[in-house]
């Protein structure tokens, strides 16, 4: 659980080895077993630590892990699985993603980066897609949340705390669950949403995945009146299959809503010997045409150079961008190109930390936009 690298523990049933994922060299086998008894209570004492009540009668529990550092799903008995009781962790950094390390990763480059920089500081929304758990949607959201100007109101809702900003204006809200006899008690993600939009933030962060209608719609209704927000889904393929996802059951976005969505973001986790790495696999921005929702593709990443290619000839976001800020085509580029300079200079001088990162993206807007 200390082991940095370890994003995900995972033991599958009694007298079976426990495995781990490596940041770097993925799936690894451990040389740890529990014999049937041991794992019984071992099930239950991370159910109490979670402060969930686990027994027969209720033999599945998923729950945060206490410091907000974790989150466990967890069978007990032979109820669920034939296996037995099983478990499985899934940590998460306890430092959050920055576009710094995203760059470095090779996940984004500067100029992904810097375009995404100008379209959060002109108020544009987003929806950040990925095809499996671990291709870092979160990460992403949380990482792209540097760029809202530091004293913008920022409300973010989810099912566990990940997201971490260095805003002093953010309330950050998280669901609970009161178990199957506490119905009463629950507080689910549409509660939320619904209780953000009376707190008039400039922005909405949906750290847990959009699954149900009405939270979906609501969210879509809040980009809609004005709210800049920032959420993930999970879908695998790409644009056409988020799209897909969001128009019909369960989710049933009407298409017309679409109109005030600025930008999907695909990421994946990719392979390569054996070995994973996450990318950003496009950049697309939104538009609404006869009743469809369409997408034009700004950046896609090539597979055979590991690189990130530019496919528009004429964006209409960056082109709203310019021209609600008075700039020509070239002050636009401009204006991306000071960003993407920026960016490289903080990762060529190893700058990781959160404040002194912050510190000249703020220093950066203020020259732009001549603000206090």
């Amino acid at each position: 659980m200390h082991d940095p690298n370890i994003e995900d523990i995972t033991c599958n049933g009694r007298d079976m080895p426990v495995f781990v994922y490596h940041r770097k060299y993925s799936n690894l086998v451990t040389n740890i077993l529990f014999e049937n008894e041991e794992l019984n209570k071992y099930v239950l004492k991370i159910a109490q630590k979670a402060d969930k009540q686990m027994s027969l009668t209720s033999p599945l529990v998923d729950a945060a892990l206490p410091g907000g550092g974790s989150r466990a799903q967890i069978t007990y008995s032979d109820i669920i699985s034939s296996k037995g009781s099983s478990f499985t962790i899934r940590k998460f950094k306890a430092e959050p993603m920055t576009p710094v390390d995203l760059i470095s990763l090779s996940t984004y480059n500067s100029e992904l980066m810097a375009v995404i920089w100008l379209c959060v500081e002109n108020n544009k929304s987003m929806i950040v897609v990925g095809g499996g758990t671990a291709s870092g949607k979160t990460s992403t959201m949380n990482a792209i949340s540097f760029f809202i100007p530091s004293i913008a109101k920022i409300v973010s809702i989810e099912d566990t705390r990940e997201i971490q900003l260095p805003h002093k204006n953010w309330l950050p809200l998280k669901t609970r669950e009161g178990g199957k006899n506490f119905d009463s008690a629950d507080v689910d993600m549409f509660t939320l949403l619904k209780t953000s939009l009376r707190q008039r933030p400039e922005f909405i962060i949906v750290g847990g995945e959009v699954r149900g209608g009405a939270e979906a719609q609501t969210l879509f209704q809040a980009m809609n009146t004005g709210h800049t927000t920032f959420s993930t889904l999970h879908a695998g393929g790409g644009v056409k299959e988020a799209i897909n996802r969001l128009t019909h059951d369960p989710i049933n976005v009407p298409t017309v809503m679409f109109g005030a969505l600025d930008l999907m973001i695909i990421q994946g986790l990719q392979y390569k010997n054996g070995l994973g790495f996450r990318r950003c696999l496009s950049i697309n921005e939104m538009n609404v045409e006869g009743g469809d929702v369409r997408w034009n593709p700004l950046y896609e990443w090539n597979l055979k150079t590991d690189t990130f290619d530019r496919v528009y000839s004429q964006s209409t976001i960056l082109e709203s961008i310019a021209y609600t800020n008075g700039w020509t085509g070239e002050e636009l580029e401009s204006q991306i190109d000071a960003r993407k300079r920026l960016l490289d200079r903080i990762v060529g001088k190893k700058i990781f930390d959160i404040d002194e990162i912050s510190h000249f993206i703020n220093e950066l807007r203020k020259m732009t936009y001549n603000a206090d």
